[in-house]
């Protein structure tokens, strides 16, 4: 059986838009019909300077042989930068795969719903579970200028991710995201309340 699941292990056909019914998936061409997991995707996201990625390594240690905690900035590489769409698209087959293993994936990084609801792959997964991690446009402005060089933080960019951060808090209703605000939260404060978050969620 083929990792990825766009793949029919019957006849080999790589499937465009996945069709999945409960726990099976099927192939268009030649109709066969085969098991997979289908767990939860969590969506740890949030602008850039809210503190993913050091509530990340903390998630880690704690849910070791649990859940696979990943960030997603890995595969933002220059055959993928140009294509965003391909981008999200690549870390849901990725996670999908993962899941295969009987883990959920927690994928850390800037994303809203609107980026991966519409894929074709949002079909491997039961619910993709969003947990925002925002902040005051002081605090981000302050994180963000504070980055090293290379990170390429200039001002209108920060200015365009404060941007990002107040959608996202004025659009959470209507998204379905939870929100959690770590202006003045410490990192370890944070990752109680996303662990929390997770094992709310987690199947059982």
């Amino acid at each position: 059986m083929a990792l990825d699941l766009r793949i029919c292990p019957s006849c080999g056909d790589r499937a465009d838009r996945p069709v999945a019914v409960g726990a099976e998936l099927s192939c268009v061409r030649c109709g066969h019909q085969w098991p997979f997991r289908r767990l939860p995707l969590f969506a740890l996201t949030g602008p850039s300077g809210a503190g993913k990625s050091t509530v990340g390594p903390l998630l880690t240690s704690r849910f070791a042989g649990e859940v696979v905690v990943l960030e997603q900035d890995v595969l933002w590489a220059d055959a993928l930068r140009g294509d965003i769409r391909a981008f999200r698209a690549a870390w849901l087959r990725m996670a999908a795969m993962l899941h295969q293993n009987g883990r959920p994936v927690v994928l850390c990084g800037t994303v809203a719903p609107p980026e991966l609801e519409p894929l074709p792959e949002r079909v491997f997964f039961s619910e993709i579970h969003y947990l925002a991690l925002v902040g005051s446009a002081e605090s981000l402005r302050r994180r963000l200028r504070a980055r090293p060089a290379w990170r390429e933080w200039d001002e209108p960019r920060i200015e365009e991710m404060l941007e990002f951060n107040n959608w996202l808090q004025k659009s959470a209703p209507e998204l379905g995201v939870d929100i959690f605000d770590t202006t003045d939260v410490p990192p370890e404060a944070t990752a109680d309340h996303a662990e929390k978050w997770i094992r709310f969620h987690l199947p059982g």
